[in-house]
């Protein structure tokens, strides 16, 4: 059967409608170390969610097979963390044994948390003012020394449990998206800058080497301003951090009931990246560090694109367009255990998750799975939506997809386009051609995601969307979409050292040739 599929896909001659694209590589051209920053972090829903078994479960698997660095989530000093109340005469009480549990887990699977600051614990709040199902509070301290005092008490306990030499290694951003008003905060851009400045300071108490960070906007916003503020008032800032999504219109919809649309602008993500880059080149700290730590296709946790196989090439374009612009760009979010809209009612609703609420692989997943599949080294490679790679055992890998938006334009909503079955156009062949690869044999490895291949929504439309999943239907959902692995063969090459074969691809088709030396 493997084979007939090979011969369906790989061919010698194509004559099909659409361009012919060759990939050059040479084995021994290099570009230099591969650039991994697209696994330095992942994001989560909430704090407490880290607390469940399934989604402690999730992140191991995410971990074994995608190998992302850092952790980021919302709801750390959130009430139902249990960190912080007050005593009958107002002396602040601190408990970390929510909070311990979680770290534990992050660490023990060698992963490092990106400790994001926020929200606000009640009994510490100027306000009553929440967001979400978990009621994150979203106003200023009554106290901002108290606060400071949090963080610094919260650093402290940190630096005991991990140690001084591990939390250096680890970053500490103030707040989230704060320029959304009404929404994460109440107060005004002033007002943030003030609780940044104690939280700043609070973490530096403790160790002046540990990175501390902002302004975590929604938007690519405020990031002059916060390098201004900073230099001027003499306050630590060791890095940038914001957020950019791949929509036309808005930044925040847990509900999705506003509808969203995606961008037809080629430069949507890297466009924003870019000029944060040129924005930070330009100020007085033209060093920082630049850490997107929220990017997707879309803002809200009810997009279909998001389950859609689109996203698994897009996602591929988006991270090669941005090449070297940001230090890490963190996906928002690894699992679909987030209940930001409260506890979701079916297994697939648009979820931000590259795995669905039962841990089934979607197409995105793939993305990473073969990106941390490349190589130490990359080689050189002018074709603009491929990687290629290799490692010190002399293997090889050849990423490759086609990105094509095929949504209609503004008068058709993401909610409405990407719940429909969307067979994939033929897009013409690719021409692969390596030279100077080392004699010998090779197992050939061949991996593809696209249109009903690797394509999870795809079968559970073809299962007519139940609203509940039994085990039989996870089981065998988890079964077709373990792996995208489509086939392997054995290959021999030759003292010419060439590799040459011509396939035919598909509008968001995604493949790697992965040459594994014998």
């Amino acid at each position: 059967m493997k084979k007939l599929l090979i011969t369906a896909i790989l061919i010698s001659s194509v004559h099909l409608f659409g361009q012919s694209r060759t990939i050059k590589v040479d084995f021994n051209k290099e570009a230099g170390k591969m650039n991994t920053m697209f696994k330095e972090c992942i994001g989560a829903g909430r704090a407490n969610e880290g607390l469940r078994a399934d989604w402690q479960q999730q992140l191991a698997l995410v971990k074994k097979e995608c190998d992302f660095k850092y952790i980021r989530m919302h709801g750390l000093l959130t009430d139902d963390m249990a960190v912080y109340r007050e005593d009958r005469k107002g002396n602040p009480e601190y408990n970390y044994q929510y909070v311990d549990v979680l770290f534990d887990y992050i660490v023990s699977l060698k992963m490092k948390p990106f400790v994001e600051l926020g929200f606000m614990p009640e009994a510490l709040a100027s306000g009553k003012e929440t967001i979400f199902w978990w009621r994150g509070n979203v106003t200023p301290p009554k106290d901002y020394k108290k606060w400071e005092d949090l963080i610094k008490n919260l650093t402290q306990h940190f630096t005991e449990r991990y140690g001084a030499e591990e939390v250096k290694t680890w970053y500490f951003e103030v707040w989230n998206e704060p320029n959304l008003s009404p929404g994460f905060w109440t107060g005004t851009q002033a007002d943030y800058f003030k609780l940044y400045e104690y939280a700043a300071r609070g973490v530096k108490s403790v160790n002046k080497e540990y990175k501390v960070g902002g302004p975590a906007t929604a938007g690519a916003g405020w990031v002059p301003e916060t390098i201004d503020f900073c230099t001027k008032n003499n306050v630590p800032l060791d890095f940038i951090s914001t957020h950019t999504y791949g929509v036309n219109q808005g930044y925040l919809d847990e509900f999705g009931t506003s509808g969203t649309v995606l961008s037809q602008d080629q430069n949507s993500i890297s466009g924003d990246v870019t000029n944060s880059r040129k924005q930070i080149s330009n100020s007085a700290m033209p060093n920082l560090k630049l850490h997107y730590t929220e990017w997707s296709s879309s803002y809200t946790p009810a997009d279909p694109i998001h389950d859609s196989y689109h996203s698994a090439a897009y996602i591929l374009q988006k991270i090669k367009q941005v090449g070297n612009a940001a230090n890490s760009m963190s996906y928002w979010v690894f699992t679909d255990i987030f209940e930001e809209a409260g506890p979701r009612f079916t297994p697939f609703h648009g979820g931000f998750g590259l795995l669905n609420t039962q841990g089934i692989k979607k197409p995105a997943y793939f993305s990473y799975y073969l990106m941390n599949k490349l190589g130490e080294t990359e080689l050189q490679n002018t074709d603009k939506s491929s990687w290629a790679g290799k490692n010190e055992k002399g293997d090889i890998q050849l990423l490759f997809w086609d990105f094509t938006n095929t949504h209609p334009g503004e008068k058709v909503l993401n909610q409405t386009y990407y719940v429909q079955d969307l067979p994939s156009k033929q897009k013409g062949s690719i021409k692969i051609e390596l030279d100077n690869l080392a004699k010998g044999k090779y197992n050939l490895e061949i991996y593809k995601v696209g249109y009903k291949v690797h394509d999870v929504y795809a079968d559970y439309l073809a299962m007519n969307s139940p609203k509940q999943l039994s085990k039989e239907q996870v089981k065998l959902l988890k079964e077709k979409n373990n792996d995208c692995l489509l086939s392997t063969e054995k290959i021999k090459i030759d003292a010419k050292g060439t590799f040459n074969r011509e396939i035919a691809i598909n509008e968001n088709d995604v493949y790697m040739f992965r040459f594994v030396k014998q």
